[in-house]
Parts: C-alpha cells; sequence; structure tokens
C-alpha cells in the first residue's frame, strides 16, 4: 500500500516512521548560484537524509534561461521533467519528500511541480536542519535507484501566468504577491538580474516571513493567514505569486495551501522576466 500524504508538510517523525517504505522517495533539492551544479553534489555528499535522491535545480528543476521559456527558471518541458523523475525512481504511485538546507525555499519548486501535475508530494518541515537535530545523516554520492514509471502532463495553464495575466490580475485588483526579501523588492539592490525593484502594484511579503526565525518551520496556519490578511489576501483565486526566477515563489505557494486559503498561480518567469523586456513599468520604494 502506497504512503497517505494529507498535507503538503510533514514532519520528520512522519518520515522517519516510513524511511524504509518503497512507497516513498526523499528528494535532497539543493542549488548553488554561484558554483552550479559541482558544489550542489558537493553540499549533499557532506550529509543528506538516507536514501535521498539529489536533485539540483538548475540542472533538474529548470530548462535553459530564456531561450526555453520565460525568466532564468522555466519549468522543462514535460517529458524532460519526467525522464527526470524516473531516472531517480521517482514515478506515478510515489509519494515524495522533497526538503533542503535553506527553509523549504528550494523544495517547494519540486513539491509545486509534482503536486501540479497530479503527484503526490510534500515538503519535510525544517528541512535537512531538523532532521540533523534528532537523525544522523549519510554521506556520500545519491545510491543508485530502480527506475521508475512517470507519466509526462502538460504543465497546467490555470497553475501558471504570465507576464499579461500579471497586468491583467493587477488591473483589476487582484494579488500579485512578490516573496523577494524586502531590500530586493524595494530597489535598494539586487543581486542576480539587471533592474532593481518591483512590479508596479504588486505586495510583498517574503518568502522567509512564512518562517518561524529560530526553528525555520512553517509558521501555523492561523498565523499565516493573518500575514497574508495584512496585504489583502484573504484567499488564493485571483492571486498570483512570484519571485525572481520561479523558485522560492513556490514557497509561498506552498504557504498559502498550508494556510488553507487555496491555490494561486505561479508567474514563471517572475521578476526576471518583468525585466526581460524594457517596455514594463518598474517600482522602487
Amino acid at each position: 500500500m502506497s504512503a497517505t500524504l494529507s498535507a503538503p508538510l510533514v514532519d520528520v517523525s512522519w518520515l522517519v516512521a516510513r524511511l524504509d517504505d518503497p512507497s516513498v522517495v526523499v528528494a535532497d533539492v539543493r542549488w548553488s548560484v554561484e558554483g552550479g551544479t559541482a558544489v550542489a553534489e558537493a553540499a549533499f555528499a557532506d550529509g543528506h537524509v538516507p536514501g535521498a535522491a539529489f536533485l539540483d535545480v538548475d540542472r533538474d528543476l529548470a530548462a535553459s534561461p530564456f531561450v526555453d521559456g520565460p525568466g532564468r527558471h522555466p519549468l522543462p518541458p514535460p517529458e524532460t521533467f519526467a525522464a527526470t523523475m524516473r531516472a531517480v525512481g521517482i514515478g506515478d504511485d510515489t509519494a515524495v519528500v522533497a526538503y533542503d538546507d535553506t527553509g523549504g525555499s528550494l523544495a517547494a519548486r519540486l513539491w509545486w511541480m509534482l503536486d501540479a501535475t497530479g503527484h503526490r508530494a510534500a515538503m519535510l518541515n525544517g528541512g535537512l536542519p531538523a532532521w540533523r537535530r534528532t537523525e544522523p545523516v549519510e554521506t556520500g554520492p545519491a545510491r543508485v535507484r530502480p527506475r521508475a514509471a512517470f507519466t509526462a502532463r502538460p504543465w497546467p495553464p490555470e497553475r501558471i501566468a504570465n507576464a499579461s495575466d500579471v497586468s491583467e490580475t493587477i488591473d483589476r485588483d487582484g494579488a500579485v504577491i512578490d516573496v523577494r526579501a524586502g531590500e530586493r523588492f524595494r530597489g535598494e539592490v539586487e543581486p542576480l538580474d539587471p533592474v532593481a525593484g518591483h512590479i508596479p502594484g504588486a505586495r510583498n511579503l517574503p518568502w522567509g516571513d512564512h518562517l518561524d526565525p529560530v526553528t525555520r518551520f512553517f509558521l501555523p496556519a492561523e498565523t499565516l493567514r493573518e500575514r497574508y490578511a495584512s496585504i489583502g489576501v484573504h484567499r488564493a483565486d485571483d492571486t498570483i505569486v512570484h519571485c525572481g526566477s520561479g523558485i522560492t515563489g513556490c514557497l509561498g505557494l506552498l504557504a498559502l495551501r498550508v494556510a488553507g486559503l487555496g491555490d494561486a498561480k505561479l508567474y514563471q518567469g517572475s521578476w526576471s522576466d518583468w525585466v526581460h523586456d524594457p517596455a514594463r513599468q518598474v517600482a522602487v520604494g
């Protein structure tokens, strides 16, 4: 019998009890901005949840930037994503538990890609730091897992937005949520994209503000609802979430689900796509 995932978050005790369950695959999601896949692989080798598969954001969860889609991290073609999942042992009947060591800001991308295409997935609340507090890690490269049967499914249009959707949503007073750090939203710094600032009319709720500052666990649903209410968001319909390139924005999408507010859309290209067109307006402050 396949493991049941009744919520988008699981805790360490849940995963410990199912670590030997063949229907559960643990996926370690890493990304190095400057060092590439080699640095991400080295970090994985230094310590990971025993038996975890390794997935690199650039190599495995995105296509070629600005070539195969909008922004720095466009979604890969469905068949490419399916081939990646098959290669690491994730199949149609697999329950996937994703984690990272960055508060969920990377692992949420895999969660969203699987959830949006109808596959069972959850995130490990607290990620690798939470695991390390009570459980041993495994070192070395990822174990070779048997290939699995994973069906390629189109990215659902009802879960994805483009730049035109963003403009139209703002024009009708819908919510566009930017989860980048406040200093990036205000245009004080911009470490990755050529233009600093934010989309006029967007609302800022940094991804880190969805987490407890000490434990790095997700905040309780009620607290998340209060934080969304503070920026005028009371439900996820007619809401678009974005970040710099479509990675950390997925954490906002997961948080909306945890808060019980429903499913918003991901602006796939995010800020990197918005500023790719110099005709689009930019706000600062």
